[in-house]
């Protein structure tokens, strides 16, 4: 029975680049490559980070049943939509999956696949590091949108409120001061 190791966290938690060294350092882990109809950002692929489509491709695949969870954010850009699709990608009979996303799409995963199948992997970092860190990032873009990395930053504190963690059943969080101390036991608790 294969598991989905689902990685979350506030934004510039460093969740990203985890989720790229975890992958790159145990390629027996499968991905789930989610949906998104925002504008492709610079150094991103299409059918890696994201599959970038438009809201038509959107409709025609909840339309066909395909649509596990959808989310959507009015930003600062208009309005964004991410999701999750059961488009062939997943076979949990014969492979693990690390996967990476929201608080919100790990609770309909977990909803739809069982809970037996979800192991939620919570990075944390400390606020004043994030915004640090959030700010650099989006200095190195051609066109920075602080308004939009700010929104984000916000919506994060709401998201992941202790609550939000407590009902959605977090209690085993990550901190990520140091990224390989971090990964190495994130690795331990994923029996790597």
């Amino acid at each position: 029975m294969g598991k989905i190791y689902y990685v979350m966290g506030k934004s510039a938690s460093g969740k990203d680049t985890i989720y790229k060294k975890m992958m790159e350092g145990h390629q027996e882990l499968r991905t789930i490559v989610p949906y998104t109809t925002r504008p492709i950002r610079e150094g991103e692929r299409d059918g890696v980070e994201y599959f970038f489509v438009d809201d038509e491709r959107l409709r025609q695949m909840q339309e066909a049943d395909q649509v596990i969870e959808v989310r959507s954010y009015n930003t600062r850009c208009g309005i964004w939509t991410y999701f999750t699709a059961d488009d062939g990608q997943i076979n949990l009979k014969s492979y693990n999956y690390l996967v990476i996303g929201t608080l919100v799409s790990y609770r309909a995963l977990r909803d739809y696949f069982g809970e037996e199948y979800l192991v939620p992997v919570y990075i944390e970092v400390e606020a004043g590091l994030r915004l640090s860190r959030a700010l650099e990032r989006e200095r190195g873009q051609d066109a920075p949108k602080y308004a939009e990395m700010c929104r984000r930053f916000l919506a994060d504190e709401e998201d992941f409120s202790e609550e939000n963690l407590r009902q959605a059943g977090i209690t085993k969080r990550f901190q990520n001061v140091e990224l390989n101390s971090c990964i190495k036991e994130i690795e331990e608790y994923m029996g790597l």
